[in-house]
């Protein structure tokens, strides 16, 4: 399996984004340093593209298949595809709150702490729908790993397309994300702007 293993705050620095949106409570004092040189059309076309693989942790082949199933759906491709990447397992699980990090969500769900309406998923891709109910396997519910888990990201707001039961470490997908409530610094425009060269 690849692994990206540059710094997360490097990789920050130069996508121009918080390390916040990762669900890392760091900041880093460094400026990025960059020659007086204008990012050509291209270049913004491709940080953005890069911006919401990192974000999501999706490497190129997978993201490319997202994009031409998004191409496929009705409405905005742009919009299907972030909507599609909101809606993959280990993200659902970090915006329940179940993790405090995509990267740690993807961990929980690859060794079988999840089941997704009543049926063990261990795919951290896997595409959630509407009506779905997530949760924690019942013995695991009692972990120090979970109660750490919650004591971090309890201040975190759910957004409002998941309901969620933090004591018993369930949630309801009440319905799939639209894009104005997907809160993610990438202009997905340009994504599909690139994609259509």
């Amino acid at each position: 399996m690849a692994v990206n293993r540059v710094p997360v705050l490097k990789r920050c620095r130069s996508l121009g984004m918080e390390p916040m949106v990762l669900g890392i409570n760091k900041t880093s004092k460094r400026q990025l340093r960059r020659a007086n040189r204008k990012m050509s059309e291209y270049g913004l076309q491709l940080r953005e593209k890069q911006k919401a693989k990192f974000i999501y942790g999706v490497l190129e082949k997978p993201f490319r298949n997202y994009f031409d199933k998004a191409k496929k759906m009705d409405g905005m491709t742009g919009h299907n595809l972030m909507i599609i990447l909101e809606s993959r397992l280990d993200n659902v699980m970090f915006r329940m709150g179940f993790a405090r990090t995509r990267m740690e969500a993807r961990q929980i769900v690859g060794h079988k702490h999840v089941l997704v309406n009543g049926k063990q998923v261990n795919i951290p891709s896997y595409l959630v729908k509407a009506g779905d109910t997530i949760e924690i396997k019942e013995k695991h519910k009692g972990s120090v790993r979970y109660k750490a888990i919650l004591e971090v990201t309890g201040g975190y707001s759910i957004p409002e397309w998941l309901d969620v039961d933090a004591e018993n470490l369930k949630g309801l997908v009440k319905e799939l994300p639209t894009r104005d409530i997907i809160e993610v610094p990438v202009d997905e425009m340009l994504i599909v702007e690139l994609y259509s060269k």
